[in-house]
Formats: structure tokens, C-alpha cells, sequence
């Protein structure tokens, strides 16, 4: 079975979706699967051989965040000569109603579609305008997936319907075996490390309020270090943070070995996010590396942490408050980690392949409308599948 996947966001700059689609096309490949992908991507950028580029994009403000998009009748055609050479069983678009390449395909699409929803919001005058003129491609869309309740929200929201929540996948075993780096990243009794990854001039991803969380949890654990990683432009930050020496060191964008090494090692993880998060791909990345988690308490990551059974949770925005949560998850060692072992039992659930499993589900349903099924790889069974096997006994 032929399968298209298509990002609506550039490979420019990886993000959530792009490596959502990455991930899910690396592992259906390694199922047996003929997949092929579509995404916009400058002349530069160097893509698997399996992906396709429909070209360059326009830098958007969108969701707290820029978003890189990809339209225009040049890129309309692009669209339509990947699905004419692909001839697809199968298209699994996401975000299919952001404007970009995914519409294009949509539009032009003749085999039976699967749209998966990633965005989670509260307002946005944006969606409420395009909602009424997307009736007529959600009519063309077979069968929904949303990364998340908060995102299966949002969707029924602003364009009504419903769909199947199936949650971001994480490839848990990196993160489970990697090895801690004592000498970067490791904590100490009497001298804690509390890590944060994410873009530094990004205000939805909670610098700011770190950063007025770090005086009270210094004065109340003095050997405490605070490792800050992630890319972009932090200059006022920096400044004010400088007053405490070592105790906070800017580490840059790091590779995804470091990363999973810094999850591995530090006392715990903080994600600070105030907004703009459907899921919460990096508290499961740090639940599966093994180190306690104090987070938000947007909906999405406490969706994730189970209301706070497997992080600690605090109120969005309130420094205060977070440093509240540091300071107990680092000097009430066994509430902390009776939380951290009850992540590490529950993060299977996120992995690659029980994910893979559930899409494939949803391809079966959609594909039944055209009446055919999933072909199966060997040693694979999607839930139907087994149903007709069980009935058939």
C-alpha cells in the first residue's frame, strides 16, 4: 500500500509536526510500508529520500510562534504532480486546513484522506474566519486524528465534528538507555540540576518565567544549577541572570545526543510554556530519560501528567508558584520520585510504535470507505484486523 504524508510546515526548521511526520514515515517504512512525503523546504535543506520538496516557504506569525508556509499556484502544481507520480492508496495530511500545502492536497486529493490536527487554542479571530469558507474540505476529509484533547478541542471548536485522539509519538528507548553525563549535566546531593529546552526569544515557552523562579529557588537550595538550552536571542536574560555565576549556564541549541543525556542526568525538567501547546512532546521525552518533571498547568501538559500523579504542576505564568514546585520536587525526594517512577511505568504508552498501531487503525477505517483494508506487514495487526481474526476462530 502506497501512503502520502504531508507537513504543512518547512523542513526549514524542525518542529513538532515536522518531526511528528519524520517519525511516523521512518516508522511505517520500517513496517513494510511504500511511503512518500511532501513538504515545503529551501534548495538547501537535505531531505530523506523519501520526502519530496514543494519549495521554499513565507515566515508567518501564527499560534504565539512562526509559522513557514508554502502557497501560490506554483506550489498548487508542484501538489498535483507528487499525488499524479505518487498515486496513493492512501493521503494522511496534517493540519489540512492550514494554508499551505496541505489544503493544496487536499483539494486536489482522490484517494480517501486522513487529517491529523496538532493546533490547540483558545481564541483565534484567524481560525474563527477561515472556519465557514474550510466547510467544504473538512466535507473531503475521511477520517480526523487529534494529537490531543486540548487539540481534538480546538478542532470541534472552530469547525465542529469529532475525532480520534491519538497522541504524538516519542522514540521511548533513546531516551530510556541514555547515558547520564555527570561531568555536563548531573546533579548532586546539596547541588541540584534543573534543566529547561526551548527557543530563548520565544515568550510562549516561559524563559521569563523561569527566570523569576531562579532567585527563591537559589536562596532556598544555594547549590542548585539551572542549565538552559535552546537556540534564539535572549540578550535581557542573559543580563539578568549573570548575577548568579555558574549557577545558570546558557548551553545553546544542543544536538538530540546532548539532549537526551541532559534529560537523563538532571534532577529534574522544567517546562515553563504559558501557551500555544497541544501535547507535550518534551515532558514525555523527560519521563521516558527517567528525571522528574515540574511543569504548567495548561491543559495539555497536565493532561499528560496525569493532573500531577507523574510531575509536579504549577500555575501558568505565577514564578512564584514555580518556584514552589522546584523547590519541593528537590527537597521532597520520595513525593518526587514516587512521580517519576510512576512516569517511567506509564511512557510505553507514547511510544512509536503502540502510536503507529493506532494510525493504522485509523487508515483501515478510512480505506473502508473505499472498500479495501490496511495490507498488513508481516507480524503486524492492526485492532480490526484482529477482530476479523478472532471472529474468522
Amino acid at each position: 500500500m502506497r501512503i502520502g504524508l504531508v507537513c504543512p510546515y518547512s523542513m526549514d526548521a524542525h518542529g513538532g509536526v515536522q518531526i511528528h511526520v519524520m517519525d511516523l514515515a521512518t516508522e511505517l517504512i520500517s513496517r513494510g510500508y511504500d511511503v512518500g512525503a511532501l513538504a515545503p523546504a529551501s534548495e538547501d535543506v537535505e531531505l530523506p529520500d523519501w520526502m519530496t520538496s514543494a519549495g521554499d516557504s513565507v515566515a508567518i506569525p501564527y499560534n504565539g510562534s512562526v509559522a513557514r508556509l508554502s502557497f501560490g499556484a506554483r506550489v498548487a502544481r508542484r501538489v498535483r504532480r507528487w499525488l499524479a507520480d505518487g498515486q496513493y492508496d492512501l493521503l494522511h495530511i496534517h493540519e489540512p486546513i492550514t494554508p499551505s500545502i496541505g489544503m493544496l492536497a487536499l483539494q486536489s486529493a482522490t484517494c480517501p484522506v486522513v487529517g491529523t490536527f496538532h493546533a490547540a487554542m483558545d481564541r483565534s479571530l484567524a481560525r474563527g474566519l477561515l472556519s465557514p469558507m474550510a466547510i467544504p474540505l473538512m466535507e473531503r476529509i475521511t477520517a480526523r486524528i487529534a494529537v490531543s484533547e486540548e487539540a481534538r478541542r480546538t478542532l470541534i471548536q472552530y469547525h465542529g465534528g469529532d475525532a480520534v485522539v491519538i497522541p504524538n509519538g516519542v522514540n521511548v528507548a533513546p531516551f530510556a538507555r541514555a547515558p547520564k553525563d555527570d561531568l555536563r549535566f548531573a546533579g548532586a546531593p546539596g547541588a541540584p540540576t534543573i534543566s529547561f529546552l526551548g527557543r530563548l526569544d520565544e515568550p510562549r515557552k516561559g524563559l521569563a518565567v523561569l527566570a523569576g523562579a531562579i532567585p527563591t529557588v537559589l536562596d532556598a537550595v544555594p547549590g542548585a544549577r539551572f542549565l538552559i538550552a535552546g537556540r534564539g536571542q535572549a540578550e535581557d536574560h542573559r543580563r539578568e541572570l549573570a548575577r548568579f555565576g555558574g549557577a545558570v549556564t546558557f548551553l545553546g541549541g544542543v544536538s538530540d545526543e546532548d539532549k537526551a543525556a541532559m534529560l537523563a542526568s538532571t534532577t529534574c525538567y522544567v517546562a515553563p510554556q504559558t501557551g500555544g501547546e497541544s501535547f507535550g512532546i518534551v515532558l514525555v521525552e523527560a519521563m521516558a530519560a527517567g528525571t522528574r518533571v515540574v511543569a504548567s498547568d495548561l491543559t495539555a501538559f497536565s493532561d499528560v501528567l496525569q493532573g500531577g500523579r507523574l510531575g509536579s504542576l504549577f500555575a501558568n505564568g505565577d514564578s512564584a508558584d514555580l518556584a514552589r514546585a522546584i523547590i519541593e520536587t528537590l527537597t521532597r525526594a520520595e513525593a518526587a520520585e514516587a512521580r517519576r517512577r510512576a512516569a517511567t511505568e506509564v511512557v510505553g504508552r507514547y511510544d512509536w510504535a503502540r502510536v503507529t498501531d493506532a494510525v493504522l487503525d485509523v487508515y483501515d477505517m478510512a480505506l473502508s470507505t473505499a472498500h479495501t483494508r490496511v495490507t498488513v506487514a508481516p507480524g503486524q495487526r492492526t485492532a480490526l484486523g484482529r477482530l476479523r481474526d478472532a471472529l474468522d476462530d
